[in-house]
């Protein structure tokens, strides 16, 4: 039987629509429908992949956007865009509607991410008078300086995967008995990190070839990073990702 899982760390279509014109460099404005769609259906295809519970309102919104194209490909005829009577006739864009819902959904997304910056500033206060903690300054870490990563760029690493290993359009499937558990895969993934002490790449967990060892091996991973047993980020923009076992006592972050 497949191992069902649900990870409750997806806004919504609206937030992966805003992480996909971010990452694509798109003018939000006038949004290339055909390019947009795709890459939408992808990360959907993903997701189905990994046999995740894709809500409704994801499914409902590939639609929306396969609509949108359809009517963009519409050819239009210019002699019914006059009238005699009346000025011409301005017909309206198909992308209109999804437009402004991407922008009202970005003002909340930010004024949301000022209140928690704003909350998070207010919880370090304190009421009391001044303390020497210059005995504690040299305990203290420095902040990584590494990107953080977030499920969205796991999701695109995972998709980079599947393509190297040829694995998402099988020529042959059969249902086969799950050999390895989630959980069994999380204890060996934390075993081989504490061993080496160090980082691993991203690409280095997936050792096996077959398509049930690494989709269990991605499961484990995100679980182990919801836990904060272990670390995950990038050097850079796009770059490779890279794990490691979190720091026994340090105050983990959680990524995604």
């Amino acid at each position: 039987m497949p191992y069902q899982v649900k990870i409750d760390v997806f806004e919504g279509p609206l937030d992966l629509l805003l992480h996909l014109i971010n990452r694509l460099e798109i003018d939000i404005y006038d949004i290339p429908v055909a390019q947009i769609t795709e890459q939408y259906l992808l990360y959907i295809h993903t997701m189905k992949e990994l046999k995740l519970d894709v809500a409704s309102e994801f499914l409902v919104m590939a639609a929306t956007l396969l609509a949108i194209k359809s009517k963009m490909l519409l050819p239009k005829h210019d002699e019914d865009l006059y009238d005699e009577d009346q000025e011409m006739a301005f017909e309206e864009d198909p992308r209109d509607e999804l437009v402004e819902r991407l922008i009202e959904y970005r003002k909340f997304k930010e004024a949301a991410q000022g209140l928690k910056s704003m909350e998070e500033e207010r919880g370090l206060m304190y009421s009391k008078p001044p303390s020497d903690m210059s005995d504690f300054v040299k305990d203290i870490e420095p902040p990584k300086a590494e990107l953080q990563v977030s499920l969205y760029d796991m999701l695109a690493a995972f998709q980079k995967l599947l393509r190297r290993k040829k694995l998402q359009r099988p020529l042959a499937t059969k249902i086969a008995r799950q050999e390895v558990s989630i959980e069994a895969r999380m204890t060996e993934i934390l075993a081989d990190l504490k061993e080496i002490n160090g980082r691993m790449n991203f690409n280095e967990l997936f050792p096996q070839p077959t398509k049930d060892h690494i989709v269990v091996t991605f499961l484990a991973i995100l679980e182990l990073m919801k836990r904060n047993e272990i670390d995950a980020w990038q050097d850079e923009n796009f770059g490779e990702i890279f794990v490691e076992a979190a720091k026994k006592g340090a105050d983990s972050v959680d990524h995604y």
